[in-house]
């Protein structure tokens, strides 16, 4: 009788199958967890925008999608419009496009891109401002209910105004830049806020001769007194933040233009008419060059040994109105030495620089004793 052979053993498959299983079974996983998280970010959106429609903000997409997977949600919105009716005069904003973008592991941080122009107007109006942009980027931790830091930075912004079928440009800058966030205190309880602007290479001479050329800019500020973040309109808020004793803290504030280096600090708050008021202490390094910006001469003086030089003026004109406007001429410097010997005299990064009282009194305001004008209400 022969001995049969033994079987050969079988082969157990499952160790070679069970990796590609796990990496199928996770796959499915992370794409109901990308969609459940997806479908959550829409419904965050359109309960913001509930919220926000309650207090007069309205915002709509012609076309909404949301996609990013597998690791990002992000949501495209073309043709946005904003209509913001809690104010005055109602505005309505139309923007091209916007892509808002977070990772799915960190819902905490959502980061914005804009596609411009930018579009305001009045409700049913044509638009009476266009803002464009190389780029324009915003970036926001926390979220929509407890917001912690906001960003938006702006690459060759430019801003015109609107009048029929002509533009004008208003403003124009390098860069623009814009940083908040919550010092202390929630959005619910005594919020405190500190806000960062920067500028680079700012443009405005149509709205005033002193920034008909490029200037930098770097402001710090903090501002205390609101109660909350509470939706309501902004004539509301300013005045509970002047019932509240609110203030605006400048902590630091670097202006330069060319040859003129300025710097600045101090506080300033609102009066019951909604005026500015307070002071701020000014350092200045070239103040000859500001004073001729300014276009002031000694009759614009006011007080002091300025106003002994204006009187001065009047006498010589009485005498002969050749001499009077020969010295109304040559006033400038004498109105800057004016200026320095009522400063005090220090040095600013390294140059001569005088330091004067920019004062704020129920909205005029005035450069130690030089009237700058008036800011309008602000409610």
């Amino acid at each position: 009788m022969s001995q049969s052979s033994p079987l050969p053993a079988r082969r157990r498959r499952w160790p070679i199958f069970a990796p590609l299983g796990l990496v199928l079974i996770l796959a499915v996983g992370w794409s109901i967890f990308w969609y459940v998280a997806a479908q959550r970010a829409e419904e965050t959106i359109e309960g913001w925008r509930a919220r926000e429609a309650q207090s007069g903000r309205v915002y709509t997409c012609g076309r909404q999608t949301v996609g990013g997977y597998p690791f990002r949600i992000e949501v495209n919105c073309t043709n946005a419009v904003a209509e913001v009716r809690n104010v005055g005069a109602p505005l309505r904003f139309k923007l091209a496009n916007i892509h808002l973008a977070g990772q799915i592991y960190d819902p905490t941080l959502l980061i914005s891109e804009f596609v411009g122009p930018l579009a305001v107007g009045d409700i049913g109006q044509p638009a009476s401002v266009m803002a464009y942009w190389k780029l324009a980027q915003a970036s926001a931790r926390g979220t929509p209910r407890a917001p912690e830091r906001l960003s938006l930075v702006l690459d060759e912004p430019r801003f015109d105004r609107v009048a029929g079928t002509s533009q004008q440009t208003v403003g124009s800058a390098k860069a623009l830049e814009m940083h908040g966030r919550i010092a202390s205190g929630t959005v619910t309880d005594n919020p405190v806020i500190d806000v960062v602007f920067r500028v680079v290479s700012g443009l405005a001479p149509t709205v005033h001769p002193l920034l008909g050329a490029p200037t930098d800019a770097d402001v710090s500020i903090t501002l205390r007194g609101l109660k909350d973040f509470a939706p309501q309109s902004w004539a509301q808020r300013l005045r509970e933040l002047q019932a509240r004793d609110g203030r605006l803290d400048v902590t630091r504030a670097r202006i330069q233009q060319g040859d003129v280096l300025a710097t600045a600090a101090g506080l300033l708050g609102l009066t019951s008419a909604g005026n500015l008021e307070g002071q701020l202490d000014v350092t200045i390094a070239g103040i000859d060059k500001v004073l001729k910006s300014l276009s002031v001469d000694a009759t614009t003086v006011q007080g002091g040994a300025s106003g002994q030089l204006g009187a001065a003026l009047g006498a010589l004109d009485r005498i002969s109105p050749m001499l009077g406007n020969f010295a109304r001429q040559n006033a400038g410097p004498a109105i800057a030495a004016g200026l320095r010997a009522l400063g005090k005299q220090t040095t600013l990064e390294g140059r001569e620089a005088t330091t004067l009282p920019l004062r704020f009194t129920d909205g005029a305001v005035s450069l130690g004793p030089i009237p700058l004008g008036r800011v309008v209400p602000l409610f």
